[in-house]
């Protein structure tokens, strides 16, 4: 089986530009994921392909910041 790409606690974007926290992590053939988006102030459930490491830290992120989180 494979291993998850993000793990409780991981900080990632979500929907482009909103930062979250991954909470749980579930497998159904896909990884599945339940996320505290920030921005929202909700838990949010994502497939993986819809997730995406957050390389920036303690700020949302600008559109010069959005290119680097696309290389």
């Amino acid at each position: 089986m494979n291993k998850p790409k993000f793990l409780f606690g991981d900080i990632v974007v979500v929907n482009g530009i909103q930062i979250g926290v991954i909470l749980k992590t579930w497998s159904n053939k896909i990884f599945e994921y339940e996320i505290y988006n920030r921005m929202t102030n909700r838990i949010e459930e994502y497939v993986e392909c819809d997730v995406e490491r957050y390389r920036v830290r303690h700020k949302y992120l600008n559109e010069e910041e959005l290119e680097y989180q696309n290389l």
